[in-house]
């Protein structure tokens, strides 16, 4: 049991990379030099909470009055407006300040709905949902080190001048997501014939 619940965490972290071939992305982090500053890590913490909140409400509240593909219609709106209403209601009230100019890096409503779409799919308990809701945040913090440490690199060495910032990003990040798209897959295979 520990065994799966390892390769969940760690299949969790390298699915999220599958959002970058989605091509949603993690708007600012190719820009910001600034290091993570605590809007950033609430966001993040945000994001664990929402998924594990959307797994309860859509596969045991929802799924007991509609099943089938209305709830699969619904996963994206319902996603962004919870995502979105838990970040306007801790930055108003519990933080004070504004949600958009206090972060350089916004995450993309995409996000949450991938996570919480996995979850409804692999997950069959809440600890399930919590080690994968972990890992997907693990997995959008290591892509933003990744972002991040590919524009320092970029800085300091012999790169053409029309490959700095977002293309030499886009490149890395889709070869990277090609060996993550692989890796992910192939825990993927383990952990069903488990």
């Amino acid at each position: 049991m520990n065994g799966m619940l390892l390769l969940l965490f760690i299949y969790s972290v390298f699915t999220m990379n599958l959002v970058l071939q989605c091509a949603l992305g993690i708007k600012g982090a190719a820009e910001s030099k600034m290091p993570f500053n605590i809007s950033v890590l609430v966001k993040l913490c945000l994001i664990f909470v929402s998924v594990i909140f959307l797994w309860f409400f859509f596969s045991r509240v929802l799924y007991s009055l509609f099943s089938g593909l209305f709830i699969y219609v619904l996963l994206f709106p319902v996603s962004a407006i919870v995502y979105d209403g838990l970040e306007y209601l801790i930055f108003r009230f519990v933080v004070k300040k504004d949600a958009k100019s206090e972060s350089v890096i916004s995450f993309p409503n995409g996000i949450t709905a991938v996570a919480v779409f996995v979850c409804i799919i692999i997950a069959g308990s809440f600890l399930e949902v919590v080690i994968l809701s972990f890992g997907f945040t693990s997995g959008i913090f290591l892509i933003n080190l990744i972002i991040r440490e590919i524009r320092r690199r970029a800085a300091l060495e012999a790169v053409p001048v029309f490959m700095h910032g977002k293309p030499l990003v886009l490149i890395t990040m889709g070869m990277l997501s090609l060996v993550f798209t692989t890796a992910s897959l192939l825990l993927f295979r383990m952990i069903d014939t488990l």
